[in-house]
This record gives structure tokens, sequence and C-alpha cells, in this order.
């Protein structure tokens, strides 16, 4: 689907069916999607109705209408937030094919326009928030899942919080080898999981048939509405059971929508909610079983198995979510949020397969404190759930902008629409705003952290560009200039880096003030972030011929693509220009940053800009340029 397409109507455009897959390949995504997609979500079982209960009765008798309200909030959070807002609105909101907060960002501005500021405020706020839930998810679903093992026997108690950790570090040191080869095993493994969970419950309904009748919505709202402060309290723990539910848009690039739909309506979404009904029939009739309901429920013969499942389903919902802040991270560098950083491809056919150390490290570092500092899955709940409702928050704000401007609806009924959702994702997100005192706080900090770089980044790179831009002599005078006064000529070809297109780079000044010389052939080029997810090869290019000597460029990449210029110049060709590489010079300015009290930002904020700055990848490593090709001119400037 092309840009310029309404969304609405999506329902047979390419990104519906995963890029145009075929339907042979309709089974093979589908399956991959309930790896991928559905690993964080499908292990939510495992501890979102005990927390639940516990915050229901405060370690005080279980009854009947606590149990039918929770299991009634937990089917209709199941139906409104997953089914109704992201499986059936928010899967079509595709930027040509793409999905998640940043693709939506993209798809808003360009769709409001890119004078208002709020929308890419939202972005970076759904960003940062994601990395809260990138650490928080491996700590706990691995901890919940190893946890197990005390039901097995008392005695692997002391070793619960070792082995946790043990798993936790290798998952992350193996992530510069690849994921491709272990993913393959992910749809299968995960499929086994939810038939696992599916049939557990069912062999539990029949000890309190009666739960069936939770579906109804009324026990959701008898019991919010007679349990005051608890049922608020309450609401931020069943919330745990839809956690999750962002990486299905996240991941709607990689399946496409009708796959990741099918898997949730036919199998996952069954397979919760049988799980859940079984829990909670078994509740009734076993209260103490509160311990631990999840395991409880598994035959003896089974438990050490569905411990070994169950730590397998974990492992897959952690890798998915540390992917997940792979590409992320990927797609904010491109859209001028992040700076550089090193990546690292691990495949040679699928581009999107990823590993950056810099990320994966401090994802690491973030988790093994939480895990030290909770100590229990129990513990690590409270810190759970509230940077999800927010990225909920966010996605539903813009989502409201997208459906107006984009599809083209009437502003009344785009209200119609995402007012109701967006105020249950508020509800939800004062549920869990209750527990910043008891852990909440961790992600809103660390969330607040990346937004304060992504806010510094962005605007110190505005300033930078400014200030440089007034120091630069108009490209058309220097032109006219040389071709008047021709310098000595060399052999080959040199291409120049420039972020304005009108301005003369400094990197050409400084040759022409040190060298006194001129190439043959002079490329001046400028890389453009586009807000599409994929240019097309047609579109990749711009050229315009200034003199003899020199060419104006323009190089445009998606925010989900791999920038490289050598690979773009190849494609110049048809276009009249001979690029050859053995014969090219590629000049780029290092600039050395220093802070200045007259900048627009305050002295502390110049002084992240600069760290970040000094710690961004080298431009050449990152446009994958062949470095003994590169001549790098210094400059200072002042933020």
């Amino acid at each position: 689907m092309t840009h310029t397409q309404h969304i609405a109507e999506g329902p047979d455009s390419p990104a519906s069916e995963g890029h145009g897959a075929k339907p042979s390949n309709f089974w093979i995504l589908a399956l991959g999607s309930i790896g991928v997609v559905y690993g964080d979500i499908g292990t939510s079982p495992l501890y979102a109705l005990r927390e639940a209960v516990i915050a229901a009765t405060g370690g005080g008798a279980i009854t009947e209408p606590i149990i039918f309200g929770i299991l009634s909030l937990i089917f209709w959070a199941l139906i409104l937030i997953v089914t109704l807002k992201y499986v059936f609105i928010l899967l079509r909101a595709d930027n040509q094919g793409e999905g998640g907060t940043l693709s939506l960002m993209a798809l808003a501005q360009r769709s409001m326009g890119k004078g208002l500021v709020f929308i890419p405020v939202l972005g970076m706020i759904g960003a940062a928030l994601f990395y809260g839930d990138a650490i928080i998810t491996p700590a706990i679903s691995v901890l919940s899942a190893v946890e197990g093992l005390k039901i097995v026997t008392p005695a692997f108690d002391p070793y619960i919080l070792p082995l946790s950790l043990a798993i936790l570090v290798a998952l992350f040191a193996v992530q510069s080898f690849g994921t491709g080869r272990v993913a393959s095993y992910f749809g299968p493994i995960t499929l086994v999981w939810f038939a696992a969970i599916a049939a557990t419950g069912l062999l539990h309904i029949s000890d309190h048939p009666g739960v069936l009748a939770a579906m109804n919505p009324v026990y959701a709202v008898s019991f919010l509405a007679g349990h005051g402060m608890i049922g608020l309290v309450t609401l931020g723990a069943v919330f745990l059971a839809v956690t999750g539910a962002e990486a299905l848009y996240a991941d709607l690039g990689h399946f496409g929508r009708r796959p990741i739909q099918y898997a949730w309506l036919v199998i996952v979404l069954p397979a919760l909610f049988l799980n859940y009904l079984g829990q909670g029939a078994m509740l009734l009739k076993d209260p103490a079983s509160i311990e631990n309901p999840f395991f409880l429920m598994v035959p003896d013969w089974a438990l050490v198995p569905t411990v070994v499942l169950a730590t397998a389903a974990t492992i897959i919902a952690s890798q998915a979510v540390i992917t997940g802040a792979f590409s992320l991270t990927r797609q904010a560098i491109q859209l001028g949020l992040l700076p550089r950083m090193r990546i690292r491809f691990t495949s040679e056919t699928q581009s999107g397969q990823i590993y950056m150390p810099n990320v994966n490290w401090l994802l690491l570092f973030g988790v093994v404190v939480l895990v030290l500092t909770f100590r229990s899955s129990s513990s690590l709940a409270s810190a759970y759930g509230i940077a999800v409702t927010g990225t909920m928050v966010v996605t539903a704000t813009m989502a409201i902008a997208v459906i107006w401007k984009y599809w083209k609806w009437p502003l009344w009924l785009s209200l119609a629409v995402m007012l109701p959702l967006l105020l249950i994702d508020v509800i939800f997100f004062a549920a869990n705003a209750l527990k910043i005192l008891h852990g909440g706080w961790v992600p809103l900090a660390l969330g607040a952290a990346l937004l304060l770089v992504m806010w510094t980044w962005r605007g110190g790179t505005a300033i930078l560009f400014a200030k440089t831009r007034k120091s630069e002599v108009p490209l058309g005078d220097l032109v006219g200039s040389l071709e008047r006064r021709l310098p000595h000529l060399v052999p080959g070809t040199a291409v120049f880096f420039t972020s304005d297109p009108e301005s003369a780079p400094t990197a050409l000044l400084h040759s022409l003030k040190h060298y006194k010389v001129l190439h043959e052939h002079n490329i001046v080029l400028t890389v453009r972030n586009s807000t599409l997810p994929v240019v097309s090869e047609t579109e990749r290019m711009s050229t315009r011929r200034l003199s003899d000597h020199f060419t104006l460029m323009q190089i445009s990449f998606g925010y989900m693509e791999n920038p490289s210029i050598p690979a773009a110049l190849l494609q110049a060709r048809p276009d009249g220009l001979k690029f050859d590489i053995m014969t090219t010079s590629f000049f780029l300015s290092r600039r050395t940053v220093r802070a200045s009290p007259r900048s627009g930002m305050p002295l502390w904020q110049d002084g992240l800009f600069i760290a970040l700055a000094r710690n961004a990848d080298d431009a050449s490593h990152y446009f994958r340029l062949p470095t003994d090709r590169v001549v790098e001119v210094g400059s200072q400037i002042a933020v």
C-alpha cells in the first residue's frame, strides 16, 4: 500500500497479509506470530489472577463474587483492549505495513503536519515507556516460571533467585549470535504452551462449572461498584492479564494483520480464558491454592515438565521484548530521536535481525538490578503495568489523529470510536498509578530519563544545525566561483556530506583550504530520514547537476532500513553518474561540540548532549562506508 492511499482500504492491502505474503505462507506467519507476538501476554496466567485475587482479598476469604468479578474484569479487558482496540482497529493503522508506537507517530506527524510538537512528544513518551516494559518483562516472566520449582519441593526455594539470574544472563549473552535459528522454534514451543494452559484450565473448570457465568459483564461492574478503592487496586492487578498487547501492533510488519488476528482469535484468546476460568474454579474449590494457582492446577506427574515449558515460554517472551527494544532503538535513531549507535547484523538474509551491544547490556543491567531488588514475581508485579498502560494511552491518543486525518473519518466518528477505549486505558493507568510508591516508580523513572535523553538529542541537533548553517557559504555561490577559477583537478570522485543542501559542506571548505585541489567529480550528499518505514527504490534518490564538476544528491532511507551509502550510490548509475568505490573518497565533518551559556538549552543539558554526541557511533560505520576511503575533517562548534 502506498503512503497516499487511505488505510480504510486496508483489508485488501499487501500489509494485511504480511507484506504481500502468499496464502501458502499464511499458516507459517500465524505460527510465527504465536511465538513472537504472544509470548508476553501468553505467560500472564503465571501471575495475573493470583495478584488480582490477593489485591481484592488482602489475605482474607476468597468468595464467589470476588472470583467472578475478577474473571469478568479479565475477560472484558482481553475483549475491549486487546481484541477491539488492537486486533480490529490499530492493526489497520499501518505505516506501509509497519506498526508500533514510532510508526504511528510518523503516520500522525505526516497526517497532522510536522509543525505540531505534541505528536513527536507523544511518540517519545511511548518509546521511553516501552524500555521500562523491556526491562520488567524478562525479570517478572522468568522469576514467575522458576518459582514453580517451589511447588515441586520447598528445597528449591534458595535456588530460585540464582537460577533466574543465570537464565537471564545467558539469555542476554547469546543475543550477539542472532536469534534466527532459535526463533524458528518459538512458534511450535509457544503453541504447545497454549495447548497446555488450555488443557489444564479445562481440567479444573469442572471444580466449579458456574465460573462460566463470569463472562457476563455485570459481575465486573458489580465488583468495581462494591469494592471502592480496593476495586481500583484490583484493577491494577487485573491489567497484568493484558500486558504484551502492544506487541500485537509492534510486530505488524513482521507477520501481517490477518495471521496475527487469526492466531489471537482462534488460539491465544480461548487458551488464556480457559486457563483463567480453571484457576478461578480451583480457587473456589480450594482457596489455599492461592499460593500459586497456576502450577497447583497441574497434576503431580506433569509438574516438572510444566515448569520447564513455562521457563521456555518466558524466555521466548523475554526474547521478543529484547528484539523489540533493538528494533525500536533503530527506528528512534532514524527518526532523529537518539544518537547513532553501533548495529550488528546477525543474518545475511533478514535485515530485521540485528544486535545492538549498548542496548543489550544496558537492558541486562536493568533486569539484574530489578531481580536483586524485588526478589520475587509478586513484589515485581507492583512495578509492572504502569509503563504499558502509559504506552497504551499514548497509542490511543495518536490513533485519534490518524483515524481523523489519515483515514479521513469525521471527527465525531473518530472520537466516538476511540474515546471510550482511551477512557479505559486512562482508568487502567490510574489504577496502576496506585503502585507508584510500591515499585511503579521504577519504569516511570526510567521512562523519564529516556524521554530527557530523546528531547535533549532532538533539541541539540536542531541547535547544532541552525548554528552550523549560519557559518556556512551558499553552495551555489561556491560552485560558481570554483567553475570560474578552477583549482588543480585530481582524478576520482569526492563525496561531501551535508545536512543542508543549500550550504557548502564544511568538509569541502576545509579541503579546499588545506589541500587547494578539487576532484574531477564532486557529490554534495544529503541523507534524509523518511517518515515511511521503507523508501521505494524509485524514490530513494534525487540528483541535480550543478556544474560539470558538481552534483547535488539526496538519498532517503526509511526508519526501518539500514543506511548504506555505497549501495545507494551504485543505483545512481542510470542517472549518468559513474561510481567506482576504489576511486571515491568520502569526506566527513567531525565536529567537536562544546557548551555555550548562550545556547537554547541549560548548561547541564548542553553537557548531556555533548556526552551523547561523543558516544554516538561513527558516521562511517553507521553509513557502512569503507574505512580506507574515508577522510575526516575536524571543526569546533558551540551549542
